[in-house]
């Protein structure tokens, strides 16, 4: 043996260490895509969810739509939307994308 040869044994990393550092990047990476916009998207969800399962009498509410009206009355799955004088609609409460608060300033004051 020269001294240029070196044994192939020694200088190979085991199969176990290969693997390990292949897939350590890739799940680096889903982590990061967890952290930054699964769980952030997960839990606006989760509040929407809860938003619009709160909705009662006299809300005012935005449906999926655009209309802007006051509910009047809630069943299990349905909410019915007063949209002006004497025009009333039925929407399902999936439907609805906002309950606006009273007490928020609009925007262009």
């Amino acid at each position: 043996m020269t001294l240029l040869q070196a044994p192939a044994a020694a200088d190979a990393p085991s199969s176990t260490t290969a693997f390990l550092v292949q897939t350590a990047p890739l799940v680096l990476i889903f982590v990061v895509f967890w952290v930054l916009m699964i769980r952030p998207q997960q839990k606006r969800m989760r509040d929407h969810r809860a938003l619009i399962d709160a909705v009662k009498k006299g809300d005012k509410v935005v449906t999926g739509g655009g209309l802007i009206g006051r509910v009047t009355r809630v069943t299990d799955g349905e909410v019915e939307v007063e949209l002006g004088p004497n025009m009333r609609v039925t929407a399902l409460k999936g439907t609805l994308s906002d309950v606006i608060d009273p007490k928020a300033k609009p925007a262009n004051d």
